[in-house]
């Protein structure tokens, strides 16, 4: 561990004492869902629907992890595939400088697969036209569908280190059946990150015309799924640094 990593170490451990912060930053959370802050944000010109914090949190960790392949359920406008294409694009080039030899962009070997039970038609046409499209490949349909886990399942057979990010429908049952169908895919060291489990630390009218809330949402599928898999540990050292997620307990790592 470097200086400056202890350094950080230390002013986590400062910030995760200071309770005027922590409530603070709760405030902050709390008062952001309804003027929908986390709507205002864009990953090369398209909407990712992220808090600046998660944006910074992923970041960090597809460069620790090194995935050669990212699924993510829940594709929207697709500025999160489009964030996970970028930076895979930008370890490709990593490697490359680093070995000394060259690459071709339109033929990566890193790839995000991303599913959405609706990919509406112009933020697909917006996502194939991108730069970063050759590294994505969409799959439409309801993320816990047989038929739809069995093709994400093999789309993943030739990828070593896999990350997994779960962003569909946030109800418990349906988070805890996409758990159970592409949790087992993350690799060792790599993480499955379950958003939106700020949901269950939230007020109950936040979400009143949504399926979920307190006592039913991603947080309590974690819970759940945590209790019969132990090869899985919510990494809180991440929550404790970002302050502001909507993913407290929901960065779990695979041991």
């Amino acid at each position: 561990m470097t200086d400056f990593r202890k350094e950080v170490a230390a002013r986590i451990s400062e910030i995760e004492a200071n309770s005027e912060f922590r409530k603070s930053a709760a405030d902050f959370l709390r008062q952001s869902i309804g003027p929908k802050y986390s709507y205002n944000y864009f990953w090369m010109d398209r909407p990712i629907i992220q808090y600046p914090q998660d944006i910074v949190a992923m970041q960090e960790i597809i460069w620790a992890t090194r995935p050669d392949l990212i699924i993510e359920t829940g594709i929207a406008h697709g500025g999160s595939l489009i964030m996970s294409a970028s930076i895979l694009a930008l370890l490709d080039m990593s490697d490359a400088i680093e070995a000394g030899t060259t690459f071709d962009p339109r033929a990566p070997r890193r790839k995000v697969l991303g599913v959405d039970i609706d990919i509406r038609a112009h933020n697909r046409e917006a996502i194939e036209a991108h730069p970063m499209s050759s590294r994505i490949h969409m799959i439409q349909g309801s993320s816990i569908e047989r038929n739809v886990v069995e093709r994400v399942r093999d789309f993943a057979k030739p990828f070593e280190r896999v990350l997994v990010c779960l962003d569909s429908n946030h109800t418990h049952d349906h988070v805890l059946a996409e758990l159970e169908a592409y949790a087992p895919l993350t690799t060792k060291d790599s993480y499955c990150v379950v958003f939106d489990t700020v949901i269950e630390d939230l007020p109950e009218e936040a979400y009143p015309d949504r399926p979920w809330g307190k006592g039913n949402n991603p947080k309590t599928a974690v819970w759940k799924y945590l209790e019969s898999h132990p090869e899985f540990e919510i990494d809180r050292s991440i929550d404790r640094k970002l302050m502001i997620t909507v993913a407290p307990d929901g960065f779990l790592r695979r041991k």
